[in-house]
């Protein structure tokens, strides 16, 4: 296959060199999978833009609420601001955003993408410029998870003339965030400095304790361009990025017990109170473009990225709250630290991470029995790694003066560390697609894929800390080839048909040697239609799965309470409908009224038993709702001034897969639907000087949005925001 890519790659040079030298300006290319909403409704499949303008009517931070207004996105909320999101697209899974292909300005950003896709690395919200979102057979050209969707962060460009931006916000519960940039440009090199600060003391209150329950967390990023003239023959362009982060949250997995999540859903358990996650990441990406002619382009990219985390966090007091669910006394005192509780675990959930590669990608554009064809070629090579080594620390809760104690007792660090807690797994990764994107006529394009991945993993398990005894050894090997099919119809009056076919793979996790790859066949059919003011867009999917997998991990546990490696869930089937309306209405003095509506509707089961006969014919799937909708409405008088309302509305899930079955007992087996409204709006006070104030969750609504692994969570109560932005 490389042999095949490298001859072809030669053959389009040769004929590019033999090409006159045309008079053309090139234009500087942007990091972007899709581009503009143009772009998106040329594809052939679901594809969505988030534009920065978009994203500045609202001014989120948590990327959750953000893709709540993309049908076919699904979200499971965890500690209410969007620290590590749970993002799932068309029934994927939500669990870590496991099964979604996750990119910054192009390049995958999960910490170990293949041998562990646990997104437990998350870029600060308030730092990112837009959001591409792609679904359907176009997804072939990224991976390793092809099933649902890939979604790229668009991180602030480098800007087309000298300057910058402050933005300083304060919020409820002593939340600050500052993000600043400063750049230059000009025809041949453009700079970027920025940095994104977010702290906050947090909206719970840990009983009987002094500690917070907020984060703080600070992004850096350095941009360089380098490039030829414009008017140059041959055309180069080579851009550099860093980028940094670390972060101090004072999160846990303990929630609560419906009694005390009805009383005050905002307390946290004394036994949490040491819980933190503390991280620091590193990444490097550098991409070369060159541009033989207007037909003919070769980007290459090289990246790294280092990620080294330790949650150190309560583990194992899920019994404590299914026996105070079920009435018992004591298990409630001791969770609300009134009682003596002895053996408390506090893992060192330490991890570090590596992941490399080199992505080549060739666009070779011609003109053939009368139609346009648009190929493109692309060569990857990746690698990564998940070392694990997590320690243990026993803490008894004992009650001194009627105040609730945590006494040292042992710890495992140096013996007993074994199993999933002390391992190394690596996975190894070639892919390569072809894309043919014919425009046959005026009105019919249709696009061709063919994808194989070829992955090799595995997984080494030590006896000690010191990790000179091996427990046990485990590897996998994996080789898909994925084809896909697409095509658009363009009717009259701004009507556009659309109907794809496309194989999809999510790997399993490294080390997991009985299980084979996530498969599935997907379909889609639809209509998008652009008139005047006007976007609408109806798309139904059918996503048929020959094996469902689950990754394991303790924040979506699988079934029989594994938290590590990976589990067939044998076959399913999803289907739904992505429905999406928008509108701008002029009124007189220059004010307007965009509106924006969009609804996703899911429907599914597993539709065979699973091998482990965990999970049963007729199952529902985890944290997968039945309707998703989001409505934005706003009243705008030009760049003067605007307000904005957003009124969100997810339906109530299954936790797990006995949800649901006959005779089984929901009560605490699902969450509770939620409906939030936000409101914002900005006033211009100065050229280049803008105010801004929100107010998110106006109702002050807050329900059981998750319950695993260990207990009941809401979502972010009313909070207000004020802040201010300047240009210069």
């Amino acid at each position: 296959m490389q042999q095949r890519f490298t001859r072809r790659f030669i053959v389009a040079a040769i004929m590019a060199a033999s090409l006159p030298a045309a008079a053309q300006e090139h234009t500087l290319k942007e990091l972007v999978i899709i581009g503009d909403e143009t772009s998106a409704a040329s594809l052939p499949g679901s594809a969505h833009v988030v534009t920065n303008e978009d994203l500045e009517t609202m001014k989120y931070t948590d990327v959750h609420r953000v893709v709540k207004e993309v049908p076919g996105v699904y979200l499971l909320e965890e500690e209410g601001y969007g620290l590590r999101p749970n993002i799932g697209i068309r029934g994927s899974g939500s669990g870590r955003s496991g099964k979604v292909t996750l990119m910054e300005d192009g390049v995958l950003m999960a910490p170990a993408p293949y041998s562990g896709p646990a997104a437990y690395y998350f870029p600060s919200f308030g730092r990112i410029n837009g959001v591409e979102v792609l679904k359907g057979p176009d997804l072939l050209r990224y991976g390793p998870a092809t099933v649902g969707g890939a979604i790229n962060l668009r991180s602030t460009p480098i800007p087309t003339t000298t300057g910058g931006r402050v933005t300083a916000e304060i919020a409820e519960d002593n939340g600050k965030r500052i993000h600043a940039w400063y750049g230059a440009n000009s025809e041949q090199a453009g700079w970027l400095i920025e940095t994104h600060q977010h702290e906050s003391d947090g909206f719970k209150d840990i009983r009987q304790s002094d500690r917070e329950a907020g984060f703080d967390k600070q992004d850096y990023v350095a941009k360089l361009r380098l490039n030829t003239r414009p008017d140059a023959d041959i055309y180069h362009q080579l851009d550099l990025k860093v980028d940094y982060s670390e972060e101090l949250s004072l999160e846990t997995y303990l929630g609560l017990t419906d009694a005390d999540f009805n009383a005050n859903p905002d307390q946290r358990y004394f036994a949490s109170e040491r819980d933190n996650m503390d991280t620091q990441r590193t990444g490097f990406m550098a991409r070369h473009l060159v541009d033989f002619n207007n037909d003919v382009t070769l980007t290459t990219t090289a990246y790294r990225n280092e990620f080294k985390r330790n949650w150190y966090k309560a583990a194992g007091l899920n019994s404590l709250i299914n026996a105070a669910n079920g009435g018992d006394a004591l298990a409630q005192q001791q969770l609300r630290g009134e009682a003596d509780l002895a053996g408390i675990k506090i893992k060192n959930n330490a991890r570090e991470y590596e992941s490399q590669g080199i992505d080549f990608v060739a666009d070779w554009g011609l003109n053939l029995s009368g139609m346009r064809h648009d190929l493109a070629f692309g060569l990857r090579y990746h690698e990564d790694e998940v070392d694990r080594l997590q320690p243990e620390d026993t803490f008894d809760q004992v009650i001194v003066n009627g105040r609730p104690v945590l006494q040292y007792v042992s710890t495992t660090s140096g013996t007993g560390i074994n199993g999933g807690n002390n391992a190394i797994e690596k996975a190894e990764a070639w892919s390569t697609y072809i894309a043919d994107r014919i425009t046959v006529n005026d009105r019919l394009t249709v696009t061709a894929l063919l994808r194989y991945e070829d992955i090799e993993t595995s997984r080494v398990r030590y006896q000690q800390e010191a990790r000179t005894d091996v427990q046990d050894r485990a590897s996998n090997s994996t080789g898909e080839l994925l084809p896909g099919l697409g095509a658009t119809y363009k009717l009259d009056g701004g009507v556009t048909l659309l109907a794809g076919v496309h194989r999809g793979m999510a790997p399993a996790g490294a080390g997991s040697t009985d299980v084979d790859p996530e498969l599935s066949t997907n379909y889609e059919l639809g209509a998008r239609i652009q008139r005047g003011a006007g976007r609408y867009e109806l798309i139904g999917f059918y996503s048929d799965y020959e094996n469902t997998v689950q990754n394991c991990s303790v924040a979506t546990p699988c079934a029989g309470g594994q938290d590590f490696g990976s589990v067939s869930q044998g076959e399913a089937r999803i289907q739904g409908i992505e429905a999406l309306a928008g509108y701008e209405f002029a009124l007189t003095n220059g004010l307007s009224v965009p509106v924006e509506a969009t609804w996703t509707y899911t429907d599914a089961e597993v539709t065979k038993d699973s091998d482990s006969g965990n999970v049963l014919k007729g199952d529902n799937l985890v944290y997968l709702p039945e309707n998703v909708l989001n409505l934005r409405t706003g009243l705008r008088a030009g760049n003067q001034w605007d307000a904005y309302l957003n009124v969100s509305y997810v339906d109530e899930m299954c936790i797990d897969n006995t949800c649901d079955r006959s005779g089984t007992d929901n009560t605490f087996r699902k969450t509770e639907s939620l409906t939030v409204v936000d409101l914002s709006g900005s006033y211009r006070v100065a050229e280049g000087a803008r105010v801004f104030a929100k107010l998110d969750n106006v109702f002050d609504t807050q329900k059981i949005i998750a319950r695993s692994p260990d207990g009941a969570r809401p979502n972010l109560p009313r909070t207000a925001s004020l802040g201010v932005t300047v240009d210069f």
